[in-house]
């Protein structure tokens, strides 16, 4: 009686956690906001109903039989052997219930791959662990990564996941697309193979390195989609997620612009305070180096060194410029970086208390030059 007990109060417990940790759980697919995934639903749909039909009818039939032919009320086994009649029934009906599911299947998907005749296409590069984006005829480009909050709170130990609006599920920069407009996405990898998925589009495709594969959707009305990678990419496979911000056509066209305009600004070089340098280079550190340096730079042993009390790190200011700018074998080329950015980070990782460095210096961005370190 009392295990009893103790298993009674452990599955309520189970289903109390699993209703905080899973609000919006449901037991069936998103209906979406795109033809396309109106139409995955609906077909999912018909052959769900198909498939309860034919259970019914099959367990139906066979509990019937058990129950009424039993042999305590003197029923005898037949015996008998083969039955053309019947094998020609059980062979047609379910190839023509088989030839009705796969019509409707086989124009849904060829639905999802009618990429042609698009308003704009966008190439989706996925790489470890943040999603590139390039609008090819825009020229629009740029990366979007975890949204500092769940960065934070996630690499935090006592973090609370419950002070962060869609924790885990926004980025700093979203993809953003016109509504009522056919939009084309080729997608691709860097490295390893990930995969772009929005449930509300109706459909999620693979990202592999050296190949491109292609999809396409349109969006009725405004609004905020969210998804996530959905391939095993690696071990922060859970912090990439998507966001797509849909929105009207003069909206969009007005955010095209001012996104242009910041992008062909020169960099700004000039000269920033010792506070200003230390907070955003720790925005520079959260998108670039905390998922292998980890939140308190203690890196993660066998694989990727501490920032830590590391004399790289706190040594010669040039040779550690080289040293990020060239990279190494496990650790990319960090030339993308704009000098502001470098400046940044660099006074970051050298004087941030939560990272256990005080050197006491800075570098303005006007003082970054190219120095590669390539023997390292």
């Amino acid at each position: 009686m009392k295990k009893t007990k103790q298993l009674l109060a452990c599955l309520v417990l189970m289903a109390l956690g699993l209703g905080t940790a899973h609000a919006d759980y449901t037991l069936n697919l998103v209906q979406g906001v795109t033809q396309l995934s109106h139409e995955v639903y609906d077909l999912h749909m018909l052959i769900l109903w198909i498939c309860v039909f034919i259970g019914i009818g099959v367990f139906g039939t066979m509990f019937y039989s058990i129950f009424h032919h039993r042999k305590s009320k003197g029923h005898q086994a037949a015996s008998f052997h083969e039955n053309t009649t019947v094998e020609i029934i059980w062979t047609i009906i379910p190839t023509l219930i088989l030839v009705g599911m796969a019509i409707p299947a086989t124009k849904a998907l060829m639905d999802l791959d009618k990429v042609q005749e698009s308003d704009m296409s966008i190439k989706v590069t996925g790489k470890q662990w943040y999603w590139d984006y390039e609008y090819l005829d825009s020229g629009v480009h740029f990366e979007s990564h975890l949204d500092e909050a769940s960065e934070k709170v996630h690499r935090l130990k006592d973090g609370d996941p419950r002070t962060v609006a869609n924790y885990l599920l926004n980025v700093d920069k979203p993809l953003v697309i016109p509504t009522k407009k056919k939009i084309r996405f080729l997608f691709t990898a860097a490295d390893v193979i990930h995969s772009w998925w929005v449930p509300d589009l109706g459909w999620k495709k693979d990202a592999n390195p050296g190949f491109i594969n292609e999809a396409w959707t349109s969006i009725e009305n405004p609004g905020t989609y969210r998804g996530q990678c959905t391939e095993l990419c690696g071990r922060d496979h859970g912090f990439m997620p998507i966001v797509v911000v849909a929105m009207e056509q003069d909206r969009y066209d007005a955010w095209v612009k001012e996104t242009l305009e910041k992008q062909n600004q020169a960099t700004d070089l000039s000269d920033e305070s010792r506070s200003v340098l230390m907070a955003k280079g720790e925005s520079v550190y959260l998108k670039n180096c905390v998922a292998c340096h980890q939140i308190d730079g203690k890196g993660i042993d066998g694989w990727y060194p501490a920032l830590s009390g590391s004399a790289k790190v706190t040594g010669n200011m040039d040779q550690l410029i080289g040293f990020i700018q060239a990279g190494t074998s496990k650790m990319p080329a960090f030339r993308k970086l704009p000098d502001d950015e470098l400046a940044e980070l660099i006074t970051y990782i050298r004087n941030a208390p939560e990272l256990g460095n005080n050197v006491g210096d800075e570098i303005q961005p006007d003082k970054i030059t190219p120095k590669w370190d390539d023997d390292e």
